[in-house]
């Protein structure tokens, strides 16, 4: 069984038990957070797919951890006129355990 959420403006296939990172979620570790938003859920043959969301599908995610990601750099320059930029970037990050799929 999976589901398909979406959270952060991007669009997870999660399965129970999974690991998973999603952007910042205001919490702490330990912290139960509760998903409504299910685009789609899969269960052995059965599909249900909702226009655009599915009534009464809830998906339950422990936070694991705060995490931040890998560095990004971030360059720019223009030819022939000795301008260059150059800065990194850090995602912060959730480390989520879906614990259930219910619905």
């Amino acid at each position: 069984m999976y589901a398909v959420l979406r959270t952060g403006g991007k669009q997870y296939r999660v399965a129970s038990g999974e690991l998973i990172e999603v952007e910042r979620i205001v919490g702490e570790a330990g912290d139960i957070i509760e998903f409504p938003e299910v685009l789609s859920l899969v269960d052995d043959a059965d599909v249900k797919v909702g226009t655009p969301l599915l009534e009464g599908v809830v998906v339950k995610g422990e936070i694991v951890a705060q995490k931040r990601g890998v560095k990004i750099l971030v360059f720019k320059s223009k030819r022939r006129k000795g301008y260059r930029k150059r800065q990194g970037h850090r995602q912060e990050l959730t480390q989520l355990r879906i614990t259930e799929i219910s619905g």
